[in-house]
């Protein structure tokens, strides 16, 4: 779905998948200053980290606030550096947790700051730990570190964007990067609670495990109007007009799934390893999800059923959204900034 929202997507801060093709792609050249994490199938693997190397960047600043990145002269030594510069004091960051990581990035060639968290409109990047899906540079780096550590990165192109680089953010195939790194939080991977009851000309969820949800349509025809039930209130703050909303998602159309056990869902943000984020209510994704998602708690679970008019219209969306379609989601608000 990511491909399909990013009609209306624009992809906030660094992409950092890692070379595996597809994934924000076409989102992320809506907005050049992009970075985000997940890029292509021939990037080999990352070396194995060391905690220092010659030369070394150098890191001034208080923590909680943009750091200063001074590169040395000279070339770096090709090495992976992940080096702790600030020991944290909450809980560690275990395997597949969600660390909510703000950054600040550098080109070490040209001193070419990258955008980051702590610039205008920049938002922190939550970064699945030790997942082969982001580049290593982050998804390595956090890995083990505790709440509230500030982490400092070299990464040489192998733990980073690859053999292709990054264009829109003008980093070379062959650019070393610097990064620092400073980790906010882990962000639960679903919202917890016990579900309310769904009618049953509605579709029932299934979504209990930290997988993609299971989803069945009902053998009548869709509602008019949008549907936007919340199945399990959370006890966050209400989502706001303009924040970045963090998701976890699964989704399927109404027709090509009424009365089967189970629908195929055309998409769902488990496969990618991390959540879905947005800006909300700015037209950035389709209307159903702007208007049924503003004012919602975060840590709830909403049961949206979209109209095709606040959908994708008479718009086929590939051989899973036929025109018209009447889309079905279930969305757990994991976040918002």
């Amino acid at each position: 779905m990511r491909r399909r929202l990013a009609a209306v997507l624009i992809v906030p801060a660094l992409m950092l998948t890692a070379a595996c093709g597809g994934g924000d792609d076409d989102a992320a050249k809506k907005k050049d200053a992009s970075a985000s994490p997940s890029d292509s199938a021939s990037q080999p693997s990352a070396p194995k980290p060391v905690s220092e190397a010659s030369p070394m960047p150098t890191v001034e600043g208080d923590a909680g606030k943009k750091p200063t990145i001074t590169i040395p002269k000279g070339d770096p030594s090709g090495k992976f550096v992940i080096k702790t510069l600030t020991a944290g004091t909450g809980p560690d960051v275990k395997k597949d947790d969600l660390a909510v990581t703000k950054y600040t990035g550098k080109i070490w060639k040209s001193g070419k700051d990258l955008a980051g968290s702590y610039d205008k409109d920049g938002v922190p990047q939550v970064i699945p730990a030790g997942s082969q899906t982001y580049i290593p540079a982050f998804s390595q780096a956090v890995l083990g570190q505790k709440v509230g550590a500030r982490v400092l990165v070299v990464a040489p192109p192998a733990a980073a964007f690859g053999a292709a680089g990054k264009e829109q953010l003008g980093v070379g195939p062959t650019d070393n990067l610097v990064f620092v790194l400073d980790i906010d939080s882990v962000m639960p991977k679903k919202v917890e609670g016990t579900q309310a009851a769904i009618p049953s000309d509605l579709p029932q969820i299934k979504a209990d495990k930290d997988e993609a949800a299971t989803i069945t349509v009902p053998k009548n025809d869709p509602p008019k109007k949008l549907v936007d039930q919340v199945l399990i209130e959370g006890k966050g703050a209400e989502v706001k007009n303009g924040q970045t909303v963090y998701m976890q998602y699964s989704g399927a159309t109404w027709k090509p799934n009424e009365g089967k056990p189970q629908a195929k869902l055309f998409d769902t943000s488990w496969k990618t390893g991390a959540p879905f984020s947005t800006v909300i209510g700015q037209g950035q994704v389709i209307e159903g999800w702007d208007k049924g998602l503003v004012g919602k708690k975060v840590g709830s679970r909403v049961l949206l059923v979209i109209p095709p008019e606040q959908g994708y219209k008479d718009k086929a969306q590939g051989e899973d959204i036929p025109a018209n379609s009447t889309l079905v989601f279930v969305v757990d608000i994991v976040g918002a900034m």
